[in-house]
């Protein structure tokens, strides 16, 4: 079984690849993760066109939802996009803070970092900066982000608890975060949990949706709601790949669900975050 730092490699040489591929390319692909069906890109992805600050450059088909329509960004808010890839996000995200607001994109794969700052630099945004980085130790100080949002991003952290503590901190008091995911209800077959392109696919990463909003409450967040949901159908052609055909048909005739969820959730306004050995006892 892959270690965590192996599966963080493996998912930064895939996302590296994404960057420097075309948009049609990645549309063809399991969430970028290449060799899947071309109904994929349909199944997890929604439509950010219609959305003000939308730029086509930076839409590189990886998400599975639209964490920035549900995040209530205002004028002047400081937002952080965790997993921002070419910045499509951050973007979209700076149309609702306006130019009195500042957006923070952080990602890990410096192939996206490069291409996500010369969308910025094209669109000559001086209040969007990207910053390499992982987020399970997020590069930004304690309380200083009004909103985070990430699309389709944790599910390829190992240690997605450490994630969430790290939201927490970066979190203002009263701050909250709107994150879109995949997660799972039942269990995944091992073939396709145990491969690593449907890994960097968004899938096999998930864990169960109880689970994943356990994370949440046990980290302190409240208001947990869950502001969208759909059912991903995941297509033969792309089970093909990892199950036989008497596997893909057990696998339909049971009730496992791999689900797309955006979920909203604040830092309580007197909430304090931890910086020294004695304030969390």
């Amino acid at each position: 079984m892959a270690t965590d730092q192996q599966l963080k490699e493996m998912v930064q040489q895939k996302y590296s690849e994404i960057a420097l591929q075309d948009k049609a390319a990645n549309q063809a692909s399991c969430c970028g993760a290449g060799g899947c069906s071309t109904e994929v890109y349909n199944i997890m992805s929604d439509d950010y066109s219609t959305l003000e600050g939308y730029n086509p450059d930076a839409d590189l088909g990886l998400g599975c939802g639209l964490p920035t329509q549900f995040a209530h960004i205002k004028k002047g808010d400081t937002v952080i996009d965790l997993g921002s890839g070419a910045g499509n996000d951050c973007f979209i995200a700076r149309r609702e803070t306006g130019e009195t607001g500042k957006v923070i994109g952080i990602d890990f794969t410096p192939a996206m970092i490069n291409k996500a700052r010369e969308n910025a630099e094209k669109l000559q945004f001086n209040n969007v900066e990207f910053r390499q980085g992982d987020i399970e130790h997020i590069p930004v100080t304690a309380n200083t982000a009004d909103v985070i949002v990430s699309n389709c991003v944790l599910n390829l952290v190992p240690n997605k608890d450490g994630v969430f503590k790290e939201i927490f901190r970066v979190l203002k008091p009263g701050g909250h975060f709107s994150i879109s995911d995949i997660v799972l209800q039942g269990e995944l077959p091992p073939a396709i949990q145990a491969a690593a392109e449907m890994y960097a696919g968004c899938v096999s990463g998930a864990i169960q949706k109880e689970a994943y909003l356990r994370l949440i409450t046990g980290n302190g967040f409240t208001d947990i709601t869950i502001q969208k949901e759909k059912l991903i159908t995941i297509p033969d052609d792309i089970l093909a790949g990892y199950l036989g055909a008497e596997e893909i048909a057990q696998f339909r005739a049971t009730d496992t669900g791999i689900y797309s969820v955006t979920v909203y959730a604040e830092k309580p306004a007197a909430a304090q975050t931890c910086c020294g050995p004695d304030c969390c006892k």
